[in-house]
């Protein structure tokens, strides 16, 4: 379903990003690799054969560059794979700029990105939106307010363009993994220790089971399974499933002796 479809990633230097745009050029889509690291951005696209348009995926107009210079070498875009993302560690004393980047990135740059793609989608009649969400924003992180809040604003609002847009072709799925084996599990401190690498997976296993989620036509595509069961339960019994999510905390907080 993805031969010869024009396809844009963000985040594509590394990690799940990386790993989408190996997956998605090996199914034959033509694939142009974004990411800030310009060096990251066109090792991944040489290696490919795909393109690198490297730069800020985040800022209106790093997005409004980013979507011209894919539609100049694609012709157009089929498929957005917004997955450029930040994880920013601490709570309500998280700074505010750590606080803004991780609206700018995590929620805007997806609402920037769809308000300069839905126009030639709505016309078409067709086009896709990945959003790689991650299972914080399905739950919640401990140890990172910023990232939790966020991720389920990016959550939000996929649903709200799956609900206004699916019936005129438009589809959109959210990518949600628990842990991954990225330099980003690696900056999650002993909270990401914890809770997400013991079941933490590879990148490539993340991306497979993104193109069978999207050929599927699935809204929430979940690489852990059990997520499912986790997120029906914060929704069926609340108080029950935040006094589990506290006792993890207490566990994290407790001298490692006592664990």
């Amino acid at each position: 379903m993805f031969e010869g479809s024009g396809v844009v990633v963000t985040g594509a230097g590394r990690g799940i990003g990386e790993a989408l745009a190996r997956a998605l050029t090996a199914a034959g889509a033509r694939v142009v690799v974004n990411d800030l690291d310009a060096d990251a951005a066109h090792a991944v696209a040489a290696e490919l054969g795909a393109h690198a348009v490297p730069g800020d995926a985040a800022s209106a107009e790093g997005v409004a560059a980013l979507i011209d210079a894919a539609r100049a070498h694609l012709g157009a875009v089929d498929l957005y794979c917004a997955n450029a993302g930040v994880a920013t560690t601490g709570g309500p004393d998280a700074s505010p700029e750590a606080w803004e980047q991780a609206w700018q990135v995590n929620v805007l740059s997806h609402v920037r990105a769809s308000r300069l793609l839905l126009p030639d989608w709505l016309e078409r009649g067709r086009g896709r939106f990945l959003s790689t969400v991650s299972a914080a924003g399905l739950l919640t992180m401990l140890g990172s307010a910023p990232y939790a809040v966020t991720k389920h604003g990016a959550l939000a609002f996929a649903e709200w363009l799956s609900a206004t847009y699916r019936h005129r072709g438009v589809q959109v799925h959210a990518l949600c993994p628990q842990g991954v084996r990225t330099r980003m599990l690696d900056g999650t401190g002993e909270h990401g220790q914890v809770l997400l690498a013991p079941t933490a997976i590879e990148p490539a296993e993340v991306a497979e089971a993104a193109l069978r989620g999207m050929a599927a036509g699935e809204f929430l595509i979940l690489p852990h399974p059990e997520v499912a069961q986790y997120y029906a339960a914060r929704a069926t019994t609340p108080d029950r499933w935040l006094h589990g999510m506290n006792r993890l905390q207490q566990q994290i907080e407790a001298p490692e002796e006592n664990r």
